[in-house]
């Protein structure tokens, strides 16, 4: 959670529109949530969870000024909106779990986890999905929309219960399958060190998307399923260095030219 916060969300805002947002404010936020994740539940951690709670907020205004001056919500504009917003979720779940309170009545391992995935299957994956839909297509236009749309079913799944949230893992599947495909794309067009990371970040979600099918199939069908200790070292931790983090790297170095 804190390779989310402190790397892949600075990171990835250097590849937004510069005026959109910049980086130079984040780690006044982001560090106090970092710290909040280390120290015992209590007042001193819930305070810092609030403020990196605010740092998200502003990702929101940032968002909602970006839409009033371009007055146009296009599928890359949703994914853009959607990177822009998922991390208040993750702070809003820290805020509670750092507090003890099982917020909507989610247990404070859910909410833990909660953190990490909006993190990453939120911010991570609507940002890539956004970058790839720079140029125009049908599968960076698909993947625009099914990301977002994917990870918004998923949230409600967690309200609606387990086969609404089987319905959103298989959008967002398909919709990261389309991201790592285009990934793959790029990876065609770069220099050595860019495109092993591209192909690392599109590899790992043949895996890792096929881990969160079989979870969210398996509290509907029954089906096999990994642990959920397993989930988190696998599909998780796939997921935040594998995908996230060379994702975001390949793409600044794409950004900056090098090769």
């Amino acid at each position: 959670m804190s390779l989310g916060m402190l790397v892949v969300v600075p990171l990835g805002l250097t590849l937004l529109p510069t005026r959109t947002t910049s980086t130079r404010w984040w780690f006044a936020f982001a560090i106090p949530g970092a710290l909040a994740l280390w120290l015992p539940r209590g007042p001193v951690s819930i305070t810092l969870a609030s403020i990196y709670l605010a740092g998200t907020l502003v990702l929101i205004t940032l968002a909602a000024r970006h839409l009033l001056q371009h007055k146009a919500i296009r599928p890359r504009e949703v994914a853009l909106y959607t990177a822009l917003a998922t991390p208040s979720i993750a702070a809003l779940a820290l805020v509670a779990e750092r507090s003890s309170y099982e917020l909507f009545g989610f247990s404070l391992t859910v909410l833990t986890l909660t953190v990490a995935h909006f993190h990453f299957a939120g911010f991570a994956a609507a940002l890539i999905a956004y970058l790839v839909s720079d140029r125009p297509g049908t599968t960076t236009t698909a993947a625009a929309v099914s990301v977002p749309l994917g990870t918004g079913i998923v949230l409600l799944g967690f309200f609606l219960g387990d086969a609404v949230e089987l319905a959103g893992a298989a959008v967002l599947t398909a919709g990261m399958w389309l991201v790592g495909w285009n990934l793959w794309l790029r990876s065609r067009q770069a220099g050595r060190a860019t495109a092993a990371l591209l192909i690392v970040s599109a590899s790992v979600l043949v895996v890792t998307m096929v881990l969160a099918l079989t979870w969210a199939a398996g509290h509907v069908v029954g089906t096999p399923y990994l642990p959920l200790e397993w989930m988190v070292a696998t599909h998780g931790l796939a997921n935040a260095v594998g995908f996230a983090l060379c994702g975001v790297l390949a793409w600044r170095r794409l950004r900056e030219g090098v090769r």
